[in-house]
């Protein structure tokens, strides 16, 4: 590994907007001001804030609680009601009508 070439590392101080400080190493020459850290980051703090501007939450949350009623309002059928009804669709045959003949 050759000798001297890395950069010089220094103590500096890391200012957080909620007041928080830390000291770290850095090759910066002066003091560091963050915007978010560790202490009042969401993410870390656990208290998340849901920004909603255009009631998105809101909207959501209403048309979650309504098809969880229609869930439970609606009646369970039997495998054998479905089966006898899709064949009664599948036994009616459309009619078609081919390219020159005037009508059925």
């Amino acid at each position: 590994m050759k000798q001297e070439i890395h950069p010089k590392t220094q103590t500096i101080k890391a200012k957080c907007a909620c007041g928080a400080v830390f000291n770290i190493e850095s090759t910066l020459n002066k003091d560091l001001e963050l915007e978010v850290c560790s202490q009042c980051h969401p993410f870390y703090t656990g208290k998340q804030n849901i920004i909603d501007t255009a009631g998105r939450v809101d909207k959501f949350k209403e048309r979650l609680a309504k098809t969880k009623e229609l869930q439970e309002k609606k009646p369970v059928v039997q495998k054998e009601e479905a089966k006898d009804a899709t064949k009664d669709v599948k036994s009616e045959e459309p009619k078609v009508q081919k390219l020159g003949q005037k009508g059925l």
